[in-house]
């Protein structure tokens, strides 16, 4: 018999050089200086409360939901009062809305009990409100304070994957390799064109290569001959 094969090593790509990570943002900038976050949203309280609901949901089913929820509730008072039945059936149409609107609601008592009905600006405090994960907390951070984070959904993971931008095997990874590899000039919108890029572009599926601003630079294997 033959020797029993070992495990497979798993191996992450080489990231690109700093110089080649500028390149590809300098393009993202002249394409989309001021790229914007798609969840609707009024102010901080409402900006947590979309990105709560958007898990494993696409930000236009959120918006739909969240444009008559936010009519009668913008502040964590406001959404106390309304309740969580009334949450419940505003936002239906959204997965996994049984335990997000459950979510609001704790995390609206929360932000009245502990934090006087404000948003809190730092990650240990909003990660300890109810439906809060690394990943909410650096959306609020960013949009909501104007904080450099980056914040890892599907698209980013894959983006920074297919560019070599901070290739990684895990969403943390690639978070923090995103935090030494992209200049700080260009962190406060990072994510957003991470986003865009892979919502639009680089799809999961089908990228449409043909039309991509980074084409030239693009070695992954998932690219498609235009």
């Amino acid at each position: 018999m033959g020797r029993k094969p070992g495990p497979v090593k798993i191996t992450t790509p080489r990231p690109r050089s700093a110089a080649e990570v500028r390149e590809i943002f300098e393009r993202f900038q002249a394409a989309n200086p001021e790229p914007k976050g798609e969840l609707e949203h009024t102010n901080s309280f409402t900006l947590l409360v979309a990105v709560v609901l958007s898990a494993q949901a696409t930000d236009a089913g959120v918006n739909k939901a969240t444009r008559k929820l936010f009519e009668l509730a913008d502040t964590p008072e406001k959404m106390l009062l309304l309740g969580e039945d009334r949450v419940r059936e505003l936002v239906k149409t959204i997965g996994l809305y049984r335990t997000k609107a459950r979510n609001v609601v704790l995390l609206s008592e929360k932000l009245i009990a502990k934090f006087g009905g404000e948003v809190p600006a730092s990650r240990e405090a909003l990660e300890s409100l109810p439906g809060v994960g690394r990943k909410t907390a650096n959306v609020v951070l960013n949009i909501a304070f104007g904080e450099i984070t980056h914040a890892v959904d599907t698209h980013v993971f894959r983006i920074a994957n297919r560019l070599r931008i901070a290739p990684g095997k895990t969403v943390l990874a690639v978070e923090l390799g995103l935090e030494k590899a992209v200049p700080p000039e260009f962190g406060r919108h990072a994510h957003h064109w991470l986003i865009l890029h892979g919502r639009y572009t680089c799809k999961a599926l089908r990228p449409e290569c043909g039309r991509c601003l980074q084409n030239d630079l693009c070695d992954s294997p998932d690219k498609r001959a235009a």
